[in-house]
């Protein structure tokens, strides 16, 4: 196989805007992302070793890039702002399955970063656990407790939208302790 066929990343793309996606929250920030990530591949493909998997390299960039870019431009702050203005516009579908997996589509946007990041890598993107914790730059151990943690607090925020009183402050202080845990 030659190495021009070896650096196909055509085939990447729709992972690689799913992820995109999912970090940024929004669909022109994740095509930016995508786009600045085709152009350091193309500018650092002679650093890419033909033996080492492209997926995961490509992923690698675009996971450091959205880092780098979170750093340097205070992103949170404006997509609180923006989350603020679209959740005024939204209507929400009367269907109950549509009401649930609005529900979960917020849970999931409400988890911190790291948590998020490690989520859709494993479950939406189906890397192992190794490969996703090569992305994200940790060790593994330290993957399978941001999923743990991810997954605890679905869980809550599940418990929390099906309780009532007693149960829900209960339910959010756990909660509250589970996003306050720091990494392994």
């Amino acid at each position: 196989m030659s190495k021009s066929a070896r650096f196909d990343v055509v085939g990447h793309l729709p992972a690689l805007h799913r992820y995109a996606l999912a970090l940024t929250r929004h669909r022109a920030d994740a095509d930016d992302l995508v786009h600045d990530v085709l152009v350091l591949a193309y500018e650092r493909r002679a650093s890419f070793r033909p033996e080492s998997n492209l997926r995961l390299w490509l992923f690698a960039i675009l996971h450091n890039r959205f880092i780098d870019d979170a750093r340097a431009h205070s992103v949170r702050a404006a997509h609180a702002t923006r989350e603020a203005q679209t959740r005024e516009d939204v209507v929400e579908p009367v269907q109950e399955q549509g009401v649930w997996l609005g529900q979960v589509r917020r849970a999931v946007e409400d988890l911190p970063e790291d948590q998020r990041a490690a989520l859709h890598l494993v479950a939406v993107e189906g890397m192992s656990y190794t490969q996703a914790a090569e992305v994200l730059g940790v060790p593994a151990g330290t993957l399978m407790s941001r999923l743990a943690r991810a997954r605890m607090a679905l869980r809550i925020m599940g418990e929390a939208g099906e309780s009532a009183g007693a149960e829900t402050g209960r339910a959010q202080r756990r909660l509250k302790l589970v996003r306050g845990a720091d990494d392994i």
